[in-house]
């Protein structure tokens, strides 16, 4: 069993119990890691802070990534509260709904803007907040789709943040790795997440999903979590770059 006792985890991206964040916290409670989640706003803080209230020793923290100004308050809040970070959960994406739908030769110049800024710079954003509080070395993740290498029809400019998002994973993990911080991406098959549900035609993507992939199923976020908590944990030492699939299978079909 995995024992995350001692070590401190900041999970960016929770806004509801569907959220793929609520998965990796659970796992990351469950062995025993201290928890700061983070929500993005005032609107979301209430159903985000009711799910944060099941974890107990938890705290609950706004910031919204597009933000530097709450980034780096909040991190200032993580190193007088927590002295040191030792796990970075990024579970963000966003694109305007109207770009998930029709063509991606209709991508508008500020729906590229949006999705590369909320989805990927956010990224290097808060890895640069948490890298000098992880001074006993840490796991940094994020959350790809396999859209970042293969055409799916509606995902659009949000293919081209996971793309770029995998990129920078790669960038980072060369830069941090002679400070013993490891950077992962874990690409997950479709979840009815609140991002997702704005992707055109989600359904019959999860129902090709299903039935293409080697076990026949779609995932859920608890299994996501399972490989976030294998990440975050010393099982994971020699492991930084990746690209992890949690996804039935489905990447490894031709058709």
């Amino acid at each position: 069993m995995i024992n995350l006792a001692g070590k401190t985890a900041v999970v960016f991206g929770l806004a509801n119990k569907r959220s793929i964040a609520w998965g990796i916290a659970q796992k990351l409670h469950e062995a025993g890691a201290t928890l700061a989640i983070c929500y993005q706003n005032e609107r979301m803080k209430l159903e985000a802070q009711s799910l944060i209230d099941e974890l107990p020793g938890a705290s609950g923290y706004q910031c919204d990534v597009s933000n530097d100004a709450e980034i780096d308050a909040v991190f200032v809040t993580f190193k007088e509260k927590f002295g040191k970070l030792d796990i970075l959960v990024h579970a963000i994406a966003y694109a305007p709904a109207e770009e998930l739908r029709g063509q991606f030769i209709d991508t508008t110049r500020e729906g590229f803007r949006i999705a590369n800024d909320v989805s990927v710079y956010s990224l290097i954003a808060v890895t640069r907040g948490a890298a000098p509080l992880m001074t006993e070395g840490g796991s940094i993740m994020t959350l790809s789709y396999y859209a970042a290498e293969k055409v799916v029809p509606n995902y659009n400019v949000m293919a081209v943040a996971k793309a770029g998002l995998e990129s920078t994973v790669r960038y980072l993990a060369y830069n941090l790795g002679s400070k013993n911080i490891r950077v992962n991406a874990i690409s997950a098959g479709p979840v009815k997440t609140l991002a997702a549900r704005g992707v055109g035609d989600l359904s019959e993507m999860m129902r090709s999903h299903a039935n293409r992939a080697p076990l026949g199923r779609n995932i859920d976020q608890s299994e996501v979590g399972g490989a976030a908590l294998f990440l975050a944990s010393d099982l994971s030492s020699a492991i930084t770059g990746e690209i992890m699939y949690v996804d039935c299978g489905y990447n490894i079909m031709g058709f």
